[in-house]
């Protein structure tokens, strides 16, 4: 998510990008399992302050271009079309098989594979990879458009290579976690919605849980689950779709269930246990 580039944040109307982190909550490991509820008052105004920074730099850094980018771009279909949800059950055309790195690529010209473009750039802008130099360059090619990737890339650097911010996500100024702590960051996209579908170019709004945070038993920043909904503006180039800006909104989020806070290994072996999914329809 990110602030405009006048330093405000954008409500998602004003076509400003916005990029965000799920909010932290206090710690949650080094101790029996706890609930919610135990939360103590100091710990969540640490963490709010975290949250405030995270939005405030990784904002910045994603920030789009001038242009509304809640305007519609066209449509293939109606209104009612539109709005209709897509299953996501087997479509018989074959899924992508190039990738950029580790990003999928050569999404077909085509309402589903824009969908699959959306999902996996979600994927990889709110990957780990981001906070390393190397990757994050390759994040950046992949992803967006020729017209705004150096912007996008210089914008990026100075966001996650500030030693500030770092820190206050609990991270060491390389970007790794401290010894004995795992860091998170990844999305898991729930559904995705062509908002808009005309020749070159399309609107993805992409719905998705993201887990963000530190798992170790001295973590100050335990990892979180959070809900978000990225509508990318995506233009076809050179073969494939490529991301111009995106906007992010909170949720819908769902009521979580009264469950167990998993304990800092059991989160720590699940993360470097289940690898992340490229999302093809």
């Amino acid at each position: 998510m990110s602030i405009g580039d006048d330093g405000d944040y954008g409500d998602g109307r004003t076509g400003q990008t916005r990029t965000r982190l799920p909010d932290s909550e206090s710690d949650t490991y080094g101790t029996p399992r706890r609930t919610r509820s135990t939360l103590s008052s100091r710990n969540l105004i640490t963490v709010v302050g975290v949250v405030v920074l995270l939005i405030a730099a990784i904002a910045f850094a994603n920030r789009g271009g001038s242009g509304n980018s809640e305007t519609d771009t066209g449509s293939s279909g109606s209104t009612t079309d539109q709005a209709a949800a897509q299953p996501t059950a087997p479509t018989g055309t074959k899924p992508v098989t190039g990738k950029t790195g580790s990003i999928a690529s050569g999404f077909p010209k085509t309402e589903q594979g824009a969908q699959s473009a959306a999902a996996n750039y979600v994927v990889a802008l709110s990957s780990d990879g981001m906070y390393n130099a190397t990757r994050r360059q390759e994040i950046a090619n992949a992803v967006y458009a020729t017209s705004v990737a150096a912007a996008r890339k210089t914008d990026l650097d100075k966001a996650y290579s500030n030693p500030a911010f770092l820190g206050r996500v609990g991270l060491k100024p390389d970007g790794t976690a401290p010894a004995g702590l795992t860091f998170v960051s990844r999305a898991n996209p729930v559904g995705t919605k062509v908002e808009a579908f005309k020749g070159d170019t399309a609107k993805v709004s992409v719905w998705y849980s993201a887990l963000f945070g530190l798992a170790g038993t001295k973590s100050q920043n335990p990892v979180t689950e959070s809900w978000y909904t990225n509508t990318f503006d995506l233009q076809w180039q050179n073969g494939d779709w490529k991301v111009t800006q995106f906007t992010q909104k909170n949720g819908p989020a769902p009521i979580g269930q009264d469950q167990t806070a998993a304990s800092a290994e059991d989160m720590a072996k699940a993360v470097q246990g289940y690898g992340g999914f490229t999302y093809a329809r």
